[in-house]
């Protein structure tokens, strides 16, 4: 079988004119280099090289080979270069989903901007996933990276959950609601008011935590007449149907009639996670690294058990 040393080396002597020239740029002896050429023609069942005393000329078989010769060799580095960087984890594709209430802005667009720019070869796709939902589809190896809000419901071997960043939580009401005007307000404020985010029983995330906060406050939210766990929740609001507790973050995405007010509750905040498998491959970890994360991971933080309607 033709090596890549044969290759190599008729090239550097179709390229050089000389059988001692290409001896000394490949740093070898011209008796090697000849007989790999005899080894390589003896393959081909053909000359490659008249010898002349002067020096080596290509045959028309020799002709012939020549630019196929250079075209596979480029097409060897390109490999050799392109298995690499995927073993290095610098090149390939993500499948990364996020949450309704993990919105691509702030410091976590940073961060993916930057990595994406420190990584050109990477390419990403992004679509958006309840939390849950995400957890089941990391288990199942149909998702690489999912950004998730605590707290998670399910548990799921093999995987890992780390925090990204905490964040506080505020009162999100109507420019025209009662409370709009105010600059704080505390949990026992909201006994009365209709939240038109709710607990499900099979969802952890945001409205888990919300409930939660209100539990410890003395009352279990109310729901109002319409709910919504998704981004639709900013236009509920909106439209005076009812109140939320919401990250900071989403501030970016609201409608700017929505007036957004701080909790003086201790305990108010939410944190941003990260989820992968634990078997993940270069490119992930490469991500996770970058994402600034610990290599040991956290343990999913379970949603609370004793919440009830």
């Amino acid at each position: 079988m033709i090596s890549t040393r044969q290759l190599r080396y008729f090239v550097e002597i179709a390229e050089s004119g000389s059988f001692s020239a290409a001896a000394e740029r490949l740093f070898i002896a011209q008796s090697a280099l000849s007989r790999q050429i005899k080894e390589l023609e003896a393959q081909l069942e053909t000359l490659l090289f008249e010898r002349t005393a002067r020096q080596p000329r290509l045959t028309a078989a020799g002709q012939a080979f020549l630019p196929r010769a250079r075209t596979l060799l480029v097409d060897l580095e390109k490999a050799q270069r392109l298995a690499r960087d995927v073993g290095q984890g610098v090149r390939g594709s993500l499948r990364l989903n996020h949450s309704s209430t993990v919105p691509l802005t702030g410091q976590l667009l940073t961060r993916l901007s930057g990595y994406l720019h420190e990584y050109p070869g990477v390419a990403m796709e992004i679509a958006q996933q309840s939390s849950e939902a995400q957890l089941a589809e990391l288990a199942e190896d149909r998702l690489e990276i999912g950004l998730l809000r605590l707290p998670v419901l399910r548990q799921h071997e093999g995987l890992c959950v780390q925090p990204l960043f905490e964040e506080p939580l505020l009162l999100a009401v109507a420019e025209e609601h009662p409370l709009a005007r105010e600059t704080s307000v505390c949990l026992a404020q909201l006994r009365d008011e209709a939240f038109i985010s709710i607990p499900h029983r099979q969802r952890g995330g945001l409205s888990y935590l919300s409930a939660e906060l209100c539990m410890g406050a003395g009352f279990f939210p109310k729901a109002a007449r319409v709910v919504s766990r998704k981004t639709t929740q900013l236009q509920l609001i909106q439209a005076g149907f009812g109140v939320a507790l919401l990250p900071q973050c989403m501030q970016e995405i609201a409608p700017p009639s929505l007036r957004f007010i701080a909790l003086t509750d201790e305990g108010c905040s939410s944190t941003v996670a990260l989820a992968y498998r634990h078997d993940a491959g270069p490119l992930v970890q490469q991500f996770v690294l970058h994402m600034g994360l610990l290599r040991s991971p956290s343990p999913a933080r379970p949603a609370p058990t004793g919440i009830s309607h």
